[in-house]
């Protein structure tokens, strides 16, 4: 018996997703409650469970398509079993004596080569761009599924292998030309184009730029790591310290957690942040409520479930809504210096960089220092220019004394 699988209830005010990718095809056997099919909707990638266990039946939407809540995707026949895979015998080519064998040709990548898991149309045009064959990368995504994550260290280790003894150079194959290929945007990278699209045409955006010392916090993270892992079962990053002593700056410059609603300012006396973490299919941005009554220890352990659940496709709706201050650290991909793009409606985004040594002059001496960029963008129709650089320099000083942090100075 056929069962109907619908799409699910998608969350508050969202009726409509799009289908990124089968994960099961006709004739797949199915557990219940395994995925058979991920959803891409403004802010997440959904996974749509086998109501019932047996074999996959016919799709009723393709990938791409744009499906309502509560319409048929595809059915499974409850109960049934999936055919059994035997060797079919393939038809030998009559190969004529005369004839002689064509030469080889050139490997290209191929789409459908065999895979840990398929692959997303993002995936698969990242794969085609660094020339990779999918089969040779560990998928470390949920089911084995490779990431774009995947899919860069491969290339990272492709770039770093050594090159082989030099050879004379073999002839272009004939006829060879290049390639394009047209990817439709993702429903989330939409949404992403259109709301920083319509960050800059409202706001008054400007940045302004600082740096700070990071030789105390990287002194107590090595000298506090273990005993903070040990006790609180989660790593001591950076990230801690920089939300923290956020929610500290924002409380003394309230115009920077602020947002506009029509002609009224709307100021909160609470901090929501907003930190960006790195999901297969683009940059997502889950909000710790209440980051002003959380520990450093309580931040770490909400952003590292973040990030964990962002590679899943496991972070639900809600959990991205809201959220009065953003943080975007591009250090961890190697930037060194940026003008992060408001989230709307909120008012000022805080971009990170990476940490470079560089000479610096503390008490008339040139010394080394590991130095961070920071980045503050910010809408100047309610935020002065007195006030985003007194709000760097609030953060700056309790990152480069700690111990601010500990007595709320």
């Amino acid at each position: 018996m056929a069962t109907e699988v619908l799409v699910p209830v998608l969350g508050e005010s969202i009726s409509e997703a799009t289908l990124g990718e089968w994960l099961k095809q006709p004739g797949d056997a199915v557990a219940v409650d395994e995925p058979i099919a991920s959803l891409e909707t403004d802010k997440v990638s959904v996974e749509v469970p086998s109501p019932v266990a047996g074999v996959m039946g016919e799709h009723a939407v393709k990938v791409g398509d744009t499906v309502q809540v509560g319409a048929l995707l595809a059915t499974v026949d409850a109960g049934g079993s999936a055919p059994a895979k035997t060797e079919a015998a393939t038809p030998a080519v009559a190969a004529t004596p005369a004839a002689a064998p064509a030469p080889a040709a050139a490997p290209v990548a191929d789409e459908s080569s065999d895979s840990p898991a398929a692959l997303s149309p993002s995936v698969r045009r990242a794969v085609l761009e660094h020339g990779l064959d999918p089969a040779t990368i560990k998928g470390t995504g949920k089911d084995g599924r490779i990431t774009k994550e995947d899919v860069a260290a491969a290339a990272a280790n492709k770039s770093s292998a050594p090159a082989p003894a030099a050879a004379a150079p073999a002839a272009a194959p004939a006829g060879s030309a290049r390639k394009e290929e047209r990817v439709k945007m993702t429903r989330l990278r939409q949404t992403i184009a259109k709301r920083l699209k319509e960050a800059q045409n409202t706001a008054a955006m400007l940045t302004t730029f600082n740096d700070v010392d990071m030789t105390a916090v990287i002194e107590a993270r090595a000298k506090y790591k273990d005993l903070f892992e040990k006790k609180h079962g989660v790593r001591l990053g950076f990230m801690g310290f920089f939300v923290k002593a956020a929610t500290m700056a924002l409380k003394d410059i309230p115009s920077v957690n602020a947002s506009i609603e029509g002609d009224e300012i709307v100021y909160h006396d609470y901090a929501d942040i907003s930190v960006a973490v790195s999901a297969p299919n683009g940059l997502v941005v889950p909000v710790i409520r209440d980051a002003q009554d959380l520990t450093v220890a309580g931040i770490e352990k909400t952003i590292g479930d973040f990030g964990k659940r962002a590679k899943d496709g496991t972070l639900k709706m809600e959990e991205m809504k809201g959220g009065t201050f953003t943080i975007s650290n591009g250090g961890v991909f190697g930037s060194l210096m940026s003008t992060p793009i408001i989230n709307p409606p909120q008012s000022a985004v805080l971009g990170l960089h990476r940490i470079e040594e560089r000479p610096v002059v503390v008490d008339g001496q040139i010394v080394i220092r590991p130095m961070m960029y920071l980045a503050l963008s910010y809408d100047h129709r309610i935020i002065d220019g007195r006030e985003a650089v007194t709000f760097l320099v609030a953060l700056k000083n309790a990152i480069q004394d700690p111990t601010r942090i500990l007595i709320d100075l």
